[in-house]
């Protein structure tokens, strides 16, 4: 699959006038949204917990974490946000994509709503 790159607005809940809007790679292999440390302290946004990640080349990292509102495509969710370095690429997680009934046509490299949001697994026989 090629790369897909999507408009996303990240905002401070307790002060939602407070924002961070960028384009953002949507990455189906990351489950949480990482977002430059620079931009989330820009925004009031402070670590509420670390989480262990695993890497693309294999090794585990702690990585502070926060939630915050998380919009794209004319939908809002609220999610788990990490804290990347502040020269990081700015990632679009699945989590925040399923969340709101989105999915990525591999056809197309495009991002597409489904009909509705999967409340639970689909059974495969």
């Amino acid at each position: 699959m090629g790369i897909t790159h999507v408009t996303v607005t990240i905002r401070n809940p307790a002060m939602p006038e407070k924002f961070f809007e960028g384009l953002f790679l949507v990455d189906t292999g990351a489950v949480d949204s990482l977002v430059p440390k620079k931009h989330l302290d820009k925004i009031g946004l402070k670590p509420k917990s670390q989480r262990i990640y695993e890497l693309a080349d294999g090794s585990d990292v702690k990585m502070d974490i926060t939630t915050a509102d998380i919009e794209f495509m004319g939908d809002i969710v609220g999610g788990t946000i990490i804290f990347g370095a502040d020269d990081a690429e700015p990632i679009l997680g699945v989590t925040a994509l399923e969340s709101v009934g989105i999915e990525i046509d591999p056809r197309n490299q495009r991002l597409k709503r489904m009909p509705s949001t999967r409340l639970k697994a689909i059974k495969t026989s």
